[in-house]
Parts: C-alpha cells; structure tokens; sequence
C-alpha cells in the first residue's frame, strides 16, 4: 500500500529537525552555557576575598582601618585585582598602606590609573625623604572626584597634594566649561587643606584625532585655570610626549610599560621635591 505523500513529508521534516538539533545544541553539561564558568569565578572570587579578609584580621589596627577604606572605595572593577596582588602574588601595589615617618612631609597623589601606574617608582623615588600616598581610588572625572574627595583626603594633614584629572573627563566629553568648573570647586577643597598644591597634565591619548586633541585642549584649558589660582603645574604630557611611540601600550594608546611608569616616576618625584622645598616643606 502507498504511504501518504504528506506523511513521507512529515518523517523527512522530523529527521532534518533532529539533525540540525544536534548540530546546534550545546553539549550536555547539567548546565546552561557559561554557567559553570560564571560559577567557578564567583567560587575563587568568593575563596580570595576570604583570603584577603583572614589577611587582614592579621594586620595592626591602622592598616586594618586603612584596608577598610580600600574595600569601600576601589569597587567592583579594581578590589578583586587588589585582593588577587596581595593574597595570591603577594605584589607590592599603587595601594599599599604607608606608615607615616613622623619627621618626613605627608604627600598625597591623586589621579586615575596613569597616576596608579607612577604611584609606586613615585614611592620608591622618595623613600627616606617623603611619606607618599594615594587615593584610595582610580579617581576617575572631575565629577567623580567632587564626590569622592573628602574620603580621598582622609583626616591628616597633607604638606603637599599632586592631583590630576582629565582623560575620563576627554573619554566621558565633558563639556570644557563643566570641566573648568569642577576643577576650580576641587581646588577650592584642596587649597582648604593648607597643603601645596601641584597639577599634573594629562598624559597623550592616542586613540583617535577627537581623543588626542581633546587633552592637548583640556590640558591648557587647565593650566590657564591652575596660573590664575596659583598652583604649580607639573608638566607630564610635554615631558613623556617624546617616548610615546616606545612605551605607551599599543592596545589601548593610554598606558604605559614600565618603562613609562619609571619615568614618570622619576619627573614626579622630582616635580613633588621642588615643590616642598619651595614651600619650605621640606627639611
């Protein structure tokens, strides 16, 4: 007997359809794609932050405080990275806790995560001269920085504050005039301090024409501001312009090497000691 044409149809159309099925579904894992992987970063970020809080149990009560403040400000991007250098590399960092030598100035960095990445030559340039620290944060825009500061400055006095913000305001386009006006509220509560104040230009941003120009034109926009307010400027953007092809990183044409960050280090540490020395700081 003929089978049916619609039914011949029917158990082709079936067999195509279990076909491409298992040409398309997933392997049998128990578990939809990603996660099983999803699950085993949250167990070793679950098993490093315990690492880390044991760790810190351990500390001096100063650095116990200090690593609170850390564990409040870095957030969710740069606290894994920090726990992940501490409790499994064991890497000095940007974040260090600084015990203060009593007859040494107190100097303060703020900045993003150029400023993170010169912190430590920065440290290690003025050992035995200067007690240098840094914002408990990648500070980010101007914005950000109007409403981070007061955390940032903690409760000490500082002799000297070296400050940046710009290449978050060029990426976010901040108008020139919101960024003029944040800075000159941030110099306000910096100068509030009684600290010496030092701007740092930012350093070239490479991506594209818009980003290069767009620091070349905050960077005076800045330096105009810091004359008329009386704060030193420490000129980054013209001193590491020439090494830009050799050490900036080309993924991202914003970072830098070590190589960079050594210099940098050395041009701030510099810039930090002239600075005290001019404001008789510096003993």
């Amino acid at each position: 007997m003929q089978r049916p044409a619609c039914s011949s149809t029917l158990v082709i159309f079936a067999i195509l359809f279990a076909l491409h099925a298992l040409q398309v579904a997933p392997a049998a894992t128990g578990e939809p794609d990603g996660t099983a992987e999803k699950a085993a970063k949250e167990k070793e970020d679950a098993r490093r932050a315990a690492a880390f809080d044991a760790w810190v149990a351990t500390l001096p009560p100063d650095q116990q405080k200090w690593e609170h403040v850390l564990a409040e400000n870095l957030g969710s991007f740069y606290l894994p990275i920090y726990q992940m250098q501490k409790v499994d590399r064991h890497e000095e960092t940007a974040w260090d806790y600084v015990k203060d030598d009593p007859s040494l100035p107190r100097v303060l960095l703020i900045g993003d995560s150029i400023s993170r990445g010169y912190t430590v030559p920065t440290r290690h340039a003025l050992d035995g001269k200067v007690n240098l620290h840094r914002a408990p944060a990648n500070c980010g825009p101007t914005s950000y920085g109007l409403d981070h500061l007061d955390a940032w400055l903690g409760d000490g006095h500082w002799n000297l504050i070296h400050f940046n913000f710009g290449i978050h305001d060029v990426n976010r386009k901040t108008s020139r005039a919101d960024y003029l006006a944040n800075l000159n509220k941030l110099i306000d509560r910096l100068q509030a301090t009684g600290a010496k104040l030092v701007w740092a230009t930012s350093t070239p941003l490479n991506t594209d024409d818009a980003h290069r120009q767009g620091i070349i034109d905050f960077n005076a926009a800045a330096a105009e501001l810091m004359k008329k307010r009386g704060v030193a400027i420490d000129d980054l953007y013209t001193a590491i312009l020439p090494h830009v092809d050799e050490w900036q990183n080309p993924k991202d044409h914003c970072h830098y090497g070590a190589p960079g960050y050594e210099f940098l280090g050395s041009v701030v540490s510099q810039n930090i000691l002239e600075n005290l020395k001019s404001s008789e700081k510096l003993q």
